[in-house]
This record gives structure tokens, sequence and C-alpha cells, in this order.
């Protein structure tokens, strides 16, 4: 048999902007096999050797039954009273799929001399995870851009941008991305110090959920936006007194902007998706769902597929916004390749705005703008005839919904189609993000068999200001997790990035705590919200697969099933309940697609 080098000694990844991974798959060695398998450890063929094998691991398949509504897990869950208990040992995997689960002796007796193994020395193991909304070529461009996360304020903003103009030629675009446009709502930016500080640069700086634009002049200037310049419906253009443009966009006015920025060519694009791709690789995910994919997206990973180059599996899901890609899919119909590692059976739809910018639509105005109720429908550029199409083809459709107006009314529409094609019930169709609901609209998520997209980062990070934007009665309804469970919806839990960090400990700690990297606030941000640490789990895996149509291939570690494994160096199950702090220290140590081991090494912290 060959092996592999054990996980026990574990170095840390260098620094920089391009990593350098630890191999884990050191020098094979011939070392043959030890024994005879006895009857009892195994009812496969000794010929029957698989090609890779994970032994010594604290194994969570996963195939136990559906935890309560209120969380409380199934009779057949491996959890006691001590807490929750591995239900194996080890995996094994062959033609890339899982052969077997069982004991390291049951496993052992699968090695043959062409198999790989890989001694784990107690990692934990999982379904591999699953983040069902993302945006893969902004996290692409996000990674190669100025870095605007975690900053507090305009000038510690301008202050990145200086830097990174002084290696940047005059007259090129300075693109920065993730400034928090919730957070500073009541002190948006304007251009002068950006223009000042760096006038000989056009400078777009995108913001945390891409729902405001800032800019400098120059970046204005190229742009054409002046103080002619209208509003688009939906949108609106920040402006100084003598109503000349202040240097912000919001809403459907950002893209106002966006387009007067070089396009990326298919060769640039194509490295975008590649390091997005093979950073959630790096970070435990074996697939992604591609919320909003353009001609030119769809391009590049119909590419990559065709090369055999995507290092995860994507699940495509069709921008109606690109209306002509859209028609062509509806020509087509959804993809009948549910195999491929490219799939295209969805659309994404906008229905309404941001809270943060206040573009969500609300049935009431907002608490701190009297008057203003937010924009949606096809105010915000949604296509109602385009998706009803495409849902009665039989493509998922997953809306974009804010504010509880905007779900009530994408709630709606979803049912007015199913009067005249309800086969559309059967496409498993999602709200995308689901992110203030009114008690009404709750058990109609599970009526119309519609799946709640949701993020957890996405409520730790916006409770700063969210009570100010709803109340203190209406803010009960925002990123209602257990609300939904309990009244019988389908959840799936993703980060939306780039506009939230889409790291699995990260996710899962806001999931079970309703508390921040910080650990604030003590005892959770209305904590009657929060999920079990098997529920949040189940969010990025079983759950995820159901989202996808993929739950007879994924989501459970079983034979059969797809070889997509994610190995971590915690128990996020039992840490949850110990102290659910140190969730946020786990590191990612493996992820295997297909059977192949894609990504070997720690995960990079901040």
């Amino acid at each position: 048999m060959q092996t592999a080098a054990s996980l026990h000694d574990r170095q840390p990844r260098l620094p920089g902007s391009i990593r350098v991974l630890t191999c884990l798959l050191a020098i094979l060695v011939a070392v043959g096999c030890q024994r005879e398998p006895s009857p009892a450890e195994t009812s496969v063929e000794p010929a029957a050797h698989a090609d890779l094998v994970v032994l010594h691991g604290n194994v969570y398949t996963f195939s136990w039954g559906e935890p309560a509504p209120d969380g409380t897990p199934a009779g057949d869950a491996p959890v006691t009273q001590t807490g929750w208990h591995a239900d194996a040992e080890a995996v094994a995997v062959t033609g890339g799929l899982i052969t077997r689960v069982g004991s390291n002796a049951e496993i052992a007796a699968l090695v043959g001399p062409e198999t790989t193994v890989i001694d784990i020395k107690g990692a934990t193991v999982l379904p591999g995870l699953v983040d069902t909304h993302t945006h893969i070529f902004n996290l692409g461009e996000a990674l190669s851009r100025v870095n605007l996360y975690d900053v507090a304020t305009e000038a510690e903003a301008v202050e990145r941008i200086v830097a990174a103009a002084r290696s940047i030629p005059k007259g090129e675009w300075i693109i920065g991305h993730g400034w928090d446009e919730g957070a500073w709502a009541n002190r948006y930016p304007d251009m002068r110090l950006l223009t000042e500080r760096v006038p000989e640069h056009p400078v777009y700086m995108r913001s945390l959920h891409s729902f405001a634009g800032w800019g400098n002049k120059l970046a204005f200037e190229r742009a054409g936006i002046t103080a002619d310049t209208e509003a688009p419906v939906g949108g609106e253009i920040g402006r100084f007194p003598d109503g000349e443009p202040s240097g912000l966009l919001l809403n459907r006015a950002v893209p106002l902007l966006e387009q007067a920025i070089p396009k990326p060519d298919h060769t640039q694009l194509r490295a975008q998706a590649l390091m997005a791709l093979e950073r959630m690789a790096q970070d435990g995910y074996v697939t992604i769902h591609d919320a909003g994919l353009d001609r030119a997206q769809m391009a590049v990973l119909e590419d990559l597929e065709t090369a055999g180059q995507l290092p995860i599996r994507v699940y495509a899901m069709l921008s109606v916004r690109d209306e002509s890609l859209s028609r062509e899919w509806l020509a087509r119909g959804p993809d009948k390749d549910p195999d491929g590692f490219l799939v295209t059976r969805a659309v994404k739809a906008y229905y309404d705005g941001a809270l943060g910018s206040r573009g969500a639509r609300l049935l009431e105005d907002y608490s701190d703008r009297p008057g203003h109720r937010g924009v949606s429908g096809d105010q915000y550029g949604f296509d109602q005839a385009l998706a009803a199409e495409l849902m009665t083809a039989g493509f998922q459709v997953g809306i974009h919904a804010i504010g509880d107006a905007g779900n009530r009314e994408a709630l709606d529409f979803i049912e007015s189609v199913y009067r005249y094609a309800p086969d559309a019930r059967a496409n498993r169709n999602r709200i995308e993000h689901a992110q203030v609901l009114h008690p009404d609209d709750l058990p109609r998520f599970a009526e119309l068999d519609v799946i709640a997209s949701m993020e957890p980062p996405h409520a730790v990070e916006d409770k700063a200001w969210a009570e100010e934007r709803l109340g203190a009665d209406r803010v009960r309804g925002a990123y209602a997790w257990r609300s939904l469970r309990q009244a019988g919806a389908r959840l799936t839990f993703n980060a939306d990035n780039p506009g939230s960090d889409h790291s699995i400990f990260y996710g899962l700690h806001a999931a079970i705590t309703r508390r921040d990297k910080a650990q604030e606030p003590v005892g959770g941000w209305y904590p009657a919200e929060t999920m079990t640490a098997e529920e949040a789990l189940r969010g990025y895996t079983t759950w995820s697969a159901f989202a996808g149509f993929r739950e007879t291939q994924t989501g459970v570690l079983a034979p059969g099933r797809w070889a997509d494994i994610t190995l971590m160096d915690i128990d996020p199950l039992n840490a949850a309940a110990a102290d659910p702090g140190t969730i946020l220290d786990g590191n990612i140590l493996m992820t295997i697609v297909n059977g192949r081991v894609v990504y070997p090494g720690e995960r990079s912290k901040p």
C-alpha cells in the first residue's frame, strides 16, 4: 500500500499574498498489508482494494435523522448526556465515490498495494462543506484588490488607496472593496479627501455588500457622472449642496460608475475564478453555488470545466439581469448532467436592495428615516415575466429579498407562478437572504416549498445598526433562523462572499452564538434565534445538498456517495457545548473532492 504523512506534525502556513501550502502528502512508501482481515471486519473481497483510505479519524457521517424544529437531535443521533460521539473512524474511497465508512479495522482491510493511506490522528471528518450563495468572480477580484474589509474610517480607507497608488501607473484604475455600507450609513464619505490624496488615478471602492460605491473626482469624470446625471429608478446619487456628485452612489446607481471600469478579459476572469475557487477549497468547501453569473463568467466556468481545471464543484445560478443569456438557457432547459463539476439549473433575480444602505423594501417606514421604505420589484430591475418563464421551464429561482415587504412580495410572486405552473413548486425555489420577515410570512416558506438561503455572519455584522433601521419590534423578525425552522421551513447557510468572511468557523460560531468575533454581545444578539451546532453544520452540508438537488449524492458520508470530504482540527459539535468561542480557532486540514485531495495544509488566519 501507499501511505501519506500524518497530520500530527503540522506547520504554520507562510505569510504573504501568495501563501505556500504545507504538503501533507509525503513520499509514498510501500509497506504492504500486515495481516489478513477477519470476516467480522470486512465484507469486501480481498481484491476490492480502495484507492484512498482515511484512518484514525473522528468521523461524523450525518447519516442519522434530522433534528426537530427546536433543535433536539433525532433519536438515532450519536449524542448522549456526555456529548457527541463520532459514528465512524475511517473512510474508504474508490473511483471518486465513498465505498465504505466504518472502524479502522474494517477500512484497513481495504488497503492494497496501490492504496493511498492518510492517517489523520484524530482529526474531525465531515461531509464536504457547501456554500450556497457566493460570488466567485467578486471574491477573486477582492483577493487581488485593495482590502477595505476592516477599515473603520474614511481616512483609513483613503490611506490604503494612497499606498496602492505608489505602485500603479498614473491614469490606471485603483479598485478597493469591503468598506461597510451599513455601519457607515450615517457618515457616508465623499470624494474630497480621496480626490485630494489620489488625484491622478481613477479610484472606485465597492462596499462590503456591493450596494454602495465610492469614488474620486477622476473616476466620476471617466464615468460621465455630473450634476445633470439623473439617478436611475431604485438608485441614489450623493450630491453636494451645489448639485455636483459627492462621490457616493447607492443601490441601483452603483452601476453608473462600475460600467466605466475596464472589463476584465477572459484570461483575467479565468485567473480570478481559479484564485477564488482554490481559496474556497483551501477553506474546506467542496461545492459553491455562484449566485448571479453573466455570459462572460459562464464562459470562463465552462472553459475550466472542459479543461478539467475546476478544483471544486460549481452550481451555477444565472443572472436574470443578463436577459440574452437567460433566454438562451430558457431554450435549452436546465442542465441534465447532475454529476458534472459545473451544473446549471438555477437562476438569480433581485427583488430589493440592502438593509444597510436603506434599499431593502419595508412594509413600514425605516425607523431611522421616516417617509422612506426602500425600493423593490420593477424599481430594482426585477424582470417578473422572465423569472416566471424560467421557473415554468424548470429552473430553480433564487430571489434576493431583504426587507419584510421585499420578502412578502417575492413570496407573492412565487405563489402566483404556482397557480398556472404548479410543477414549478418542485424547483426548490429559494429566497436569498430572507433577512427581515413579518411573522405572517414565516409559515409561507413551508407552505410554498421555498428554501430560506441565509447568512449567519450577516446577523452578527449587522447587529450594530440593524435595530436602528427596523426598531425594537420589527428587528425580532430579522435573521430569524429558529423561527423559520419552527415554522417548518428548510434552510441553507452561506456567506454571500466576498460580502462576509466565508470561514466555516466564523459561520458556525455566528449561527450557534449570535456573537461576533469579539464574542459580543454576551449571551448573543437575540439569542432565541440561535442554531444548535448540529443544525449549523447541516446548514453547510445536508441542507445545502438538498438546496442543490444533491441529497442522494453528497451531504452524508455513506457508501455510494461522492467522496467529497472536509477535515478539520476541531470537533464543532462538542466545542459548541464546552466553549463555542474556540470554534473560531479551528483550522481546515484537508479538502477532498471526487476522491482527490484538492487542499492539503492549514487554513490561513487573518
